[in-house]
């Protein structure tokens, strides 16, 4: 699992943004996609994740109801899609893959390389 995260930039508050997280490995479907983020002073937080098949997906109260995960397999892609962005969600996003869902960043074995998100008010 080799993971590349990309797509962070600056926006607007109110503003959409999508980060992508693409895996050029070959088991991409035999994982948990998970996006964190980690803002400076921070400790890095659990944004969102993703079951193998996409069937399943959890949030963080943060973000429920305004961003939105989703993966191809077939792309071995993951991404997320953030809408109604305020400041407060500026931050480095990672994307992670885990085993089996969770949380926690322990819990994820692999890792991009994260990118920047700025909101401006």
């Amino acid at each position: 699992v080799q993971l590349q995260a990309s797509g962070g930039g600056l926006v607007q508050a109110g503003g959409s943004l999508r980060v992508s997280c693409v895996d050029s490995g070959r088991t991409f479907s035999s994982y948990v996609m998970g996006w964190f983020r980690q803002a400076p002073g921070k400790e890095r937080e659990f944004v969102a994740y993703v079951t193998w098949s996409g069937g399943g997906t959890r949030y963080a109260d943060s973000v429920k109801g305004r961003f939105t995960i989703f993966r191809d397999n077939a792309k071995n892609t993951a991404y997320l899609q953030m809408n109604s962005l305020k400041p407060e969600d500026t931050a480095v996003y990672y994307c992670a893959a885990a085993t089996q869902v969770g949380v926690q960043p322990f819990e994820y074995e692999y890792w991009g390389q994260g990118t920047l998100v700025t909101v401006s008010s």
